[in-house]
């Protein structure tokens, strides 16, 4: 690793630019974010990865935060379910009473 400013050689041990925490490129987001978007091996992906599958911070973060994203929707999808099938039950039992 060289220095931005000068161009000198850097130790990377000396200032923790380890493969721990490489940065993600701009396609390695989007190709995560595929990734994970498989139904059932992306969700297994997902869970492996937020939970310490990698050494690498970022890819851990993103894979945590991509999973409580997730539970949201999860969340607001299955209140609009359930407030749909609540209203058809209550319009069946209003129109077998009348």
């Amino acid at each position: 690793m060289n220095c931005p400013n000068c161009g000198a050689p850097i130790d990377e041990r000396a200032v923790g630019a380890t493969s721990e925490y490489k940065p993600i490129s701009m396609w390695g987001y989007f190709g995560y974010e595929i990734l994970f978007s498989i139904p059932l091996i992306g969700f297994i992906l997902l869970i492996v990865f937020a939970f310490g599958g990698t050494k690498n911070v970022n890819l851990k973060n993103f894979a945590r935060s991509y999973f409580c994203y997730t539970i949201i929707v999860a969340i607001i999808v299955g209140v609009i379910i359930g407030s749909l099938a609540g209203a058809g039950a209550l319009a069946g039992l209003t129109s077998m009473f009348n």
